[in-house]
């Protein structure tokens, strides 16, 4: 599948600080990569080089086989980009802010401009001074979704609206996800990435420290166990691929190797199954083993 996004080798310093250390990753075509990482990781300076905002320092950064820096007014034309903090011209409307950044885009869908304001509930008529942060955002994600891109970079979209509009903000990215489209998402909200990327890529430091499927990075940690059986379950403290094992009465908790969990399975069908439940790790849990690494 082709490569939207590609990032080999990317580095950038701010005087003595390194920001970036050979950051490498890439959108496909039709693809959601979720990137995240704590404040700081790097993943908004990432971004501004993808933009053409700043320079990078070392390595190659192509959208749709363009240098992001040499190129970027060509590379303009196709993206959407939405940030974590939306700044708009106070003594506008926010209808007529709409109008300005579609118009500066090159023309969108007046009908799905309309449908937005209504879905993420908007007074467009109210001057962008009276806006809360959150409206701030909406006008943002309205004018970046009311138009035709081939790539969304997404900075901490939702940053300021309330869970009701997250769900509509996710509702609308699953849209444009299905008509094809690639997007890059980076977010604080966790359950977010997971349930809108098909790949995420964690970037702690300025390197990037997992990448992949969700299935993919999940083989990497661990489940959490639930276990009642007829037999002894003790027994099973011993056991190959099991962890942190916890007993009450005829049920034990524990966390097993994925690698490990048909013989886990197995060795517990011997003492008689009469529960067994598997949770696989969440995307928080494998964030949080980076972080607090």
């Amino acid at each position: 599948m082709k490569e939207i996004v590609k990032v080999q080798g990317l580095q950038k310093k701010f005087g003595k600080f390194q920001a970036l250390k050979d950051v490498a990753f890439g959108v496909r075509a039709g693809e959601v990569v979720g990137f995240i990482g704590p404040n700081g990781a790097g993943k908004s300076t990432t971004i501004r080089i993808l933009l053409g905002i700043i320079k990078r320092d070392v390595g190659n950064a192509n959208i749709f086989g363009k240098d992001v820096w040499k190129e970027s007014l060509e590379i303009h034309k196709r993206i959407s980009y939405v940030p974590g903090d939306v700044s708009l011209w106070g003594s506008l409307t926010g209808g007529e802010i709409i109008d300005l950044f579609i118009k500066l885009h090159g023309g969108g869908d007046k009908k799905k401009r309309d449908y937005l304001i209504k879905r993420f509930e908007l007074d467009p008529k109210k001057k962008a001074k009276g806006y809360s942060k959150g409206n701030r955002q909406k006008v943002g994600l309205i004018a970046a979704l009311s138009v035709d891109s081939d790539l969304y970079i997404f900075d901490e979209p939702t940053s300021g609206l309330d869970p009701l509009m997250e769900q509509v903000f996710q509702e609308e990215v699953e849209k444009i996800k299905k008509s094809g489209k690639s997007i890059l998402l980076s977010s604080h909200i966790l359950s977010e990435v997971e349930r809108l990327a098909d790949r995420v890529v964690i970037i702690r430091q300025g390197e990037i420290v997992e990448s992949g499927t969700l299935d993919e990075l999940r083989h990497l940690t661990r489940s959490t166990v639930t276990l009642t059986t007829k037999g002894d379950v003790g027994k099973m403290a011993n056991v190959n691929g099991v962890f942190d094992f916890e007993q009450k009465n005829d049920q034990a908790t524990f966390s097993a190797d994925n690698q490990y969990l048909n013989d886990i399975l197995s060795e517990a069908s011997k003492l008689g199954v009469k529960k067994f439940e598997s949770i696989p790790p969440t995307l928080e849990d494998l964030f949080m083993r980076h972080y607090e690494g």
